[in-house]
């Protein structure tokens, strides 16, 4: 890694620290040591060769927006100095006849020029923003990544079990964890949509500090989330799943002066020779709904039929 992606790299995890504890109720030494412990495994295993993770991704996706937001800042800046301009104009004109007979024809000629002059200014700043507005839905819609939590995307997680599946076989064993937030729409509609957001956000960044380098983490849709765990038998997936379960439900996320509890169903399985992508999906849903069946906040294993 580069001195500046280093510099980038301990700038982001003295920020999110700093906001763990910030939504903790009474944070303790403990806690940060944990912080620092699973930062240091994080740096460990980062791949110097790999530009496909979710950081590097995610540091040109927001370098993109600023660029854009860039361009939209001068186009109303630009809009905003010809109107001041105008106003001056405006202000000579009425100056120049303070002393002298009205001539409303001259007066009336003269605003009807500013007027003129500000009103294509309006329209070519209007042109513009819609211009960049488009540019960041194309971006939005090329993009690997969630705009919101800044993991992977749906469009990602097609990508990547399309070539996944390709491969018929696999030299070693991959899991999938499908995770959905429980009573999500009820949070949503006694909190608002922003409180919503925030826990989305809040359930992402924790899914990546738990989770290793090479695994994958994506938005599925919604409230759902869906991981991909290389390399790991059965046993440590269920070990992994149970602890992701108990970190969720153990932290408090802290809006408006209220404590939200969030909990979270979780559906696993593994990937079989022959899987296409839609079969994965639907064992992993198949176990999510008995964990949601069950009680909730837990999970469900479930195996290709005949194994």
């Amino acid at each position: 890694m580069t001195k500046s992606d280093l510099k980038s790299l301990v700038t982001q995890m003295y920020h999110e620290l700093l906001e763990n504890i910030d939504t903790q109720q009474e944070p303790n030494k403990e806690q940060v040591i944990t912080y620092l412990q699973d930062a240091v495994m994080t740096i460990q295993n980062i791949n110097d060769g790999d530009i496909d993770s979710v950081e590097h991704a995610k540091l040109a996706f927001t370098n993109t927006y600023k660029e854009i937001a860039n361009k939209t800042l001068l186009s109303y800046q630009h809009t905003n100095n010809k109107f001041a301009k105008l106003t001056q104009i405006h202000e000579e004109t009425i100056h120049s006849y303070e002393n002298q007979l009205i001539d409303m024809p001259s007066i009336k000629e003269k605003f009807d020029e500013i007027q003129n002059h500000m009103a294509k200014e309006v329209q070519r700043a209007n042109q513009v923003i819609s211009e960049l507005s488009t540019q960041v839905k194309k971006l939005e819609e090329s993009s690997n990544l969630d705009s919101l939590t800044k993991i992977f995307n749906r469009r990602a997680l097609d990508t990547y079990l399309q070539k996944l599946c390709e491969k018929k076989e696999l030299e070693y064993e991959l899991h999938i964890l499908l995770l959905d937030i429980d009573d999500f729409k009820h949070i949503n509609d006694k909190y608002g949509h922003i409180a919503g957001d925030k826990i989305l956000i809040f359930v992402a960044r924790l899914l990546r500090k738990t989770l290793r380098d090479g695994d994958k983490v994506f938005r599925y849709g919604g409230e759902e989330f869906l991981i991909i765990l290389n390399r790991i038998d059965a046993q440590t997936c269920q070990k992994i799943a149970r602890r992701i379960l108990t970190l969720i439900s153990s932290n408090q996320l802290f809006y408006q002066g209220k404590s939200l509890k969030v909990t979270m169903s979780l559906g696993a399985t593994m990937y079989y020779p022959g899987d296409t992508a839609e079969t994965l999906i639907e064992r992993a849903d198949k176990a999510l709904y008995k964990s949601k069946q069950n009680g909730k906040n837990q999970m469900h294993m479930e195996v290709k039929n005949g194994i």
